[in-house]
């Protein structure tokens, strides 16, 4: 089994082209079955201002290849999004 906190030291690569995306900030978690079913990410390259929240990034699980022992290897996801449904990742 894996904590979260040790999923939060991975750094999170898009497989595709080796793009870094950051690191792990929240999951998602079905409630019903207490499976995860997405990672969060913080988009690191978007500025917030001084109250405001950064943009997130949810990653599907059905996108993560590998997790290493340094890295999660995600196939391309396309648009940052707060929902996987908005996403057209096919």
């Amino acid at each position: 089994m894996i904590t979260l906190s040790e999923l939060q030291i991975k750094e999170v690569i898009v497989i595709n082209d080796g793009r870094r995306l950051g690191h792990i900030s929240d999951l998602e978690i079905d409630g019903r079955t207490g499976k995860i079913t997405a990672l969060v990410l913080d988009m690191k390259e978007k500025k917030s201002g001084l109250f405001g929240k950064a943009d997130e990034l949810v990653i599907p699980w059905g996108h993560i290849e590998v997790i290493g022992s340094d890295v999660i290897l995600v196939r391309e996801v396309t648009i940052p999004a707060l929902y996987p449904d908005q996403q057209l990742l096919e």
